[in-house]
């Protein structure tokens, strides 16, 4: 990986250029430097060599049935800018039975793209992705920004979790990659197949381990989705927060959940709202996963989702080599309402800290609060503490004792092999069968009445133009509903 020295980089960067690209008026024989001599196509981009800190706007309106590839990277505080200008709809990339990926951005860094439409339908299911971001055996990438993209209609394929809205991947069997300074954010994804946003990682394995560094996946909608929602890989450190997961696990008939990790060291979800969650593989609003170490949960609302709020699992028979399991998860402050099936399930996991949760279990509902299984092993050391669970329906505790085809399970009481099940300051309010120990806990058959404004700010993903006025309505719901819980966060 080449890095210019600062004194180029400053002068490129002082003379930076824009280019102009219209797909009805432009013509790829003009010179592309101003709205007036745009290019027509984007494969005019493709063979272009930008300088750091140019600037390439789409013009709105415009229709492009090929792929966008840039070329060049730009340089540090001269990114190279892929964005729209003029009035109109956003500038639209269709790039089905074209190319597998609508956008490419293959071995470069220091790249901003922003404000595009995107789609991705060909006449059949088949490897396909929104924007695909990929590092093969580059070195470190730095300073990538994937922003407020309308990514629609993309039929991959359900056999593959690397494709769908937008993923990012890095390859390093010669030259160890990863990305320092990755933000996906506010961007809209619906209908895709099978990932909304996902990576995967040559990384992924402990014997190989060189985590993405400063990744941010943030203000994102996805919804109406084939499998998985947002799903980091092979990163330290990652932040994924206030995030919009629904509809998840919608076709893909495997295991799939909304938002969760997988070999990630030290993650931290907060101020996500995953909800609607489709079956019992899986099928949970977050999971906390494998190969991973310091995970945490916090301010996340989860509700309506068929598999239940949070998986922790892990192998329990497993290479400490290449896994070292699934230790020291954290979730805290959290809210389950109406979720189904099961809300806590833990498998094969170590030094578990659930603390300070509220969960709402509505008329009618019967589920598996609490539910031990074994993944070739079983948990130790998982302590609930201070969490609040208020049960209008019926709330069972125990281990599993079979696993059915559906991914649910037959139910006995106590936590069987697992080691170290704590219950510790807890309330207990309605009707609950197999509950744990009482004597450090309270417990009361009258459920309180809780007044809580339930109701999500509405949200239509076909009109990318009200998205920015959603997102601050949506937060500030959010945090009334979080600290009206849990009282004034620290």
């Amino acid at each position: 990986m080449k890095r210019l020295p600062i004194a180029l980089v400053l002068a490129a960067a002082a003379h930076a250029a824009t280019w102009y690209v219209d797909s009805a008026a432009g013509s790829d024989a003009n010179s592309g430097d101003s709205p007036r001599t745009a290019w027509r196509s984007l494969a005019r981009i493709a063979t272009h060599e930008f300088a750091p800190g140019d600037r390439i706007l789409l013009r709105g309106g415009s229709v492009f049935r090929e792929q966008l590839r840039p070329r060049s990277s730009g340089a540090a505080n001269a990114p190279l800018v892929i964005d729209r200008y003029g009035e109109g709809p956003l500038p639209r990339i269709e790039a089905g039975d074209v190319a597998e990926d609508a956008v490419l951005v293959y071995n470069l860094q220091y790249m901003e793209i922003g404000h595009l439409e995107i789609t991705n339908h060909g006449r059949a299911a088949a490897p396909r992705r929104g924007v695909h971001i990929f590092l093969d055996n580059f070195g470190t990438a730095s300073h990538i920004v994937i922003r407020s993209l309308y990514i629609h209609d993309v039929n991959g394929t359900e056999q593959r979790k690397d494709n769908g809205g937008i993923i990012f991947r890095t390859n390093g069997d010669r030259v160890p990659s990863r990305f320092d300074g990755l933000l996906i954010e506010r961007n809209i994804i619906r209908t895709v197949d099978r990932s909304a946003i996902a990576a995967q990682s040559y990384h992924a394995r402990r014997s190989r381990w060189f985590p993405s560094l400063h990744v941010v996946i943030r203000d994102n909608y996805v919804a109406d989705i084939g499998g998985d929602g947002i799903v980091p890989w092979a990163t330290d450190g990652a932040r994924i927060e206030h995030n919009i997961a629904l509809h998840c696990n919608r076709r893909a008939g495997s295991y799939n959940a909304a938002i969760w990790p997988w070999s990630a060291d030290h993650s931290v979800f907060e101020w996500n709202e995953a909800a609607f969650t489709h079956t019992t593989l899986d099928g949970q609003g977050f999971d906390s996963d494998f190969n991973s170490r310091g995970t945490l949960f916090q301010y996340n609302y989860s509700h309506d989702n068929e598999g239940g709020f949070l998986l922790i699992c892990s192998p329990g028979q497993r290479d400490p080599r290449e896994n070292i399991g699934n230790t020291g998860t954290i979730a805290r402050r959290n809210l389950s309402r109406n979720d189904r099936s099961r809300i806590f399930h833990i498998s094969a996991v170590e030094h578990t800290l659930i603390e300070d949760n509220a969960v709402y279990v509505g008329p009618g509902v019967d589920v598996q609060v609490v539910l031990m299984s074994s993944w070739s092993g079983w948990a130790r050391d998982t302590r609930f503490v201070r969490n609040r669970f208020y049960v209008e329906g019926t709330a069972r505790y125990g281990h599993g004792v079979a696993k059915n085809p559906d991914g649910t399970y037959d139910l006995a009481e106590g936590w069987g092999p697992a080691e170290d099940t704590v219950f510790q300051g807890n309330f207990f309010f309605g009707h609950h069968t197999g509950l744990p120990g009482a004597a450090e806990n309270t417990v009361a058959s009258r459920v309180p009445a809780v007044h809580r404004q339930w109701t999500t700010p509405a949200f239509d993903p076909s009109r990318p133009d009200t998205f920015d006025a959603f997102l601050v309505a949506h937060r500030a719901w959010l945090r009334r509903l979080i600290t009206g819980e849990f009282g004034p966060l620290p």
